[in-house]
C-alpha cells in the first residue's frame, strides 16, 4: 500500500505529510523551551538583589559555539539546495560539514561542563569560603588542593563581571577545616540548574539531529536512487529541525552568557 502525499502536497494544507508533521512537532518544541525560558525569567526576577550570578560562563567558548551553529545552518541549507539541483556529491559534502560542526559544538559544550564540574565552592568552619578549580582531591589524603581564592562572603562570587583580574593561587585546604564542599553542577543553585537543563536539553537536540543527519548521509541515502524527490523532502524536514535548534541557541547565548 502506497502512502499518499509523501512527495506531492496535500490539497488541504499545501504541504506534504512530513512537512506538516515537522511543523506540528516544532510547535510542541516551542512550548517546551518556552516553559523553560519562562522559568528562567521568573526565578531571575524573584531572586534577591545581588544574588543572581553574572559572568559565570565562558563567553569565548559560547561565541565559538554560536559561530559553529551559524555555519551549520548554512551547510544544512546548502545540502538541501544541492539535492534540489540534483548534485548528490555536493549534498554529501555539505551534510558532512553539518555533521562535523554539530560534533564540534558538542565537544565544546563538554569542555564547558567540565569547567563547571571541576570548579568548587568550599565553605570552611572558620566562615571563609575558598573558590576555584580543583587540582587535587584524593579521598585518601587529608587535604584538597584548588587553584583559586578566598572570599569572606558568597556575595563576592555572584557578579564576576565587576571583578577584573581576579588573583588566583594554589590553596591547600585540610579536610578537617571543610564544612561543605560543592562543585558548580546543577545542584549548586537555581541559575546553574537552569543552565544545565536548558543547555543539556539543547545538546540532546543537537545529538538527535546529528543522528538523523548521519543516517541521511549514510544508510538513508539509498532512497536517493529510488526516489530523489522524497529523499530531498527528508533533507528539508531535517533541515527545518536543525534551524529550530540553531534558533534556540540564538536565544540561549545572550540569556546565559551575556547577561
Amino acid at each position: 500500500m502506497e502512502i499518499p502525499y509523501t512527495v506531492e502536497a496535500r490539497p488541504d494544507t499545501g504541504l506534504y505529510n512530513a512537512k506538516v508533521g515537522i511543523w506540528l512537532f516544532l510547535a510542541s518544541e516551542v512550548m517546551l523551551f518556552g516553559g523553560l525560558f519562562s522559568a528562567f525569567v521568573l526565578l531571575r526576577v524573584g531572586a534577591e538583589p545581588g544574588t543572581w550570578p553574572h559572568g559565570w560562563q565562558n563567553v569565548t567558548l559560547g561565541t565559538i559555539n554560536t559561530v559553529v551553529l551559524a555555519l551549520s545552518a548554512i551547510t544544512t541549507l546548502m545540502a538541501w539546495v544541492a539535492c534540489k539541483v540534483r548534485e548528490f556529491g555536493k549534498f554529501k559534502f555539505f551534510h558532512a560539514c553539518t555533521l562535523l560542526l554539530a560534533l564540534t559544538f558538542l565537544c565544546v559544550k563538554m569542555v564547558e561542563y567540565h569547567e563547571h564540574l571541576n570548579h568548587y565552592e568550599i565553605k570552611l568552619k572558620d566562615g571563609q569560603i575558598a573558590d576555584g578549580d580543583m587540582v587535587e582531591n584524593n579521598k585518601d589524603a587529608d587535604h584538597v588542593v584548588i587553584k583559586g581564592r578566598y572570599v569572606k562572603s558568597e556575595m563576592e562570587l555572584y557578579d564576576l563581571r565587576a571583578q577584573k583580574d581576579i588573583p588566583e593561587s594554589e590553596i591547600t585546604i585540610p579536610r578537617a577545616q571543610i564544612d561543605d564542599m560543592q562543585s558548580y553542577g546543577p545542584w549548586h543553585n537555581n541559575y546553574l540548574a537552569l543552565y544545565f537543563t536548558l543547555t543539556g536539553l539543547h545538546a540532546l537536540h543537537i545529538l538527535g539531529g546529528s543522528i538523523v543527519i548521519g543516517y541521511l548521509w549514510g544508510p538513508g541515502r539509498k532512497l536517493w536512487k529510488k526516489d530523489p524527490e522524497r529523499f530531498t523532502n527528508r533533507v528539508e524536514v531535517s533541515g527545518l529541525f536543525w534551524h529550530f535548534v540553531d534558533l534556540v541557541w540564538i536565544f540561549l547565548f545572550p540569556v546565559l552568557y551575556l547577561t
